[in-house]
């Protein structure tokens, strides 16, 4: 495909990049700096990543203790005619608490940053780049606020289905590696439970392992759910007792 005549926009992560696509469709150009299989949490940018940032119209990034490079990055481009957009601006946030092995200095951020992750935060995140692509390229103002509108139908739609779901269902306890889900529980009210907090590090203390284990006896709990970038060396304990 021919690039001539795109916005070129630089996305942190694939959800982003699957949200500008959504908007943007066919008038934009779209690179991610964090590759496929990397944790999110633990990314530092190189010297062509800035460079891309350099090259780009937009740069979209989710905000929140999730990219904490991105400020700086923004600066070391030095890219005078570069939009940045924070993607959860605006949003209804959820506080997040130091967890048992780190103080508050240590803390990474005051609110969980997995927004994107509710179909309700998707809403607010696409909002955002939709704005940004009519700042950028105004004359097509009106493809997308179409593309944004259909999206977001997509999205409500999706919202409805689940909920509909959810309501039968006896049992909103789960587990899983990474304390990730919190916007989805609160737009479907369920109750996660995690091995590793809400930024994927560390381990359990035998402690807290312990009290997983009887939570998930006390819960009926029958499946651990893991991700892929994640060590499963935990979730197969705990789901081994």
């Amino acid at each position: 495909e021919s690039s001539e005549g795109k916005i070129k926009i630089s996305a942190t992560f694939n959800a982003l990049k699957e949200f500008v696509q959504a908007v943007g469709k066919d008038k934009v150009e779209i690179e991610t700096i964090i590759p496929d299989g990397m944790e999110a949490h633990d990314f530092e940018p190189k010297p062509q990543d800035i460079k891309s940032l350099g090259n780009a119209k937009i740069f979209v990034y989710n905000g929140l203790g999730m990219e904490s490079w991105a400020e700086d990055a923004i600066t070391a481009a030095n890219n005078k005619d570069l939009i940045a957009v924070c993607a959860s601006d605006g949003a209804d946030l959820i506080e997040t608490e130091a967890s048992e092995n780190e103080s508050n200095e240590e803390h990474h951020g005051k609110y969980d940053p997995h927004l994107w992750l509710s179909l309700k935060g998707a809403k607010t995140e696409a909002l955002n780049i939709k704005d940004a692509l009519v700042k950028a390229d105004p004359e097509n103002k009106d493809y997308y606020e179409k593309n944004f509108n259909e999206f977001k139908v997509q999205l409500e739609e999706l919202y409805n289905e689940y909920k509909e779901k959810f309501q039968t269902v006896q049992n909103k306890n789960f587990v899983t590696g990474h304390a990730a889900f919190g916007y989805l529980c609160r737009d479907f009210g369920l109750s996660q439970n995690s091995v590793s907090d809400i930024f994927a590090e560390g381990e359990p203390s035998p402690k807290q392992l312990a009290n997983l284990v009887s939570y998930c006896k006390e819960n009926n709990v029958k499946t651990i759910f893991a991700e892929e970038m994640a060590s499963t060396e935990v979730s197969k304990t705990l789901a081994n007792e």
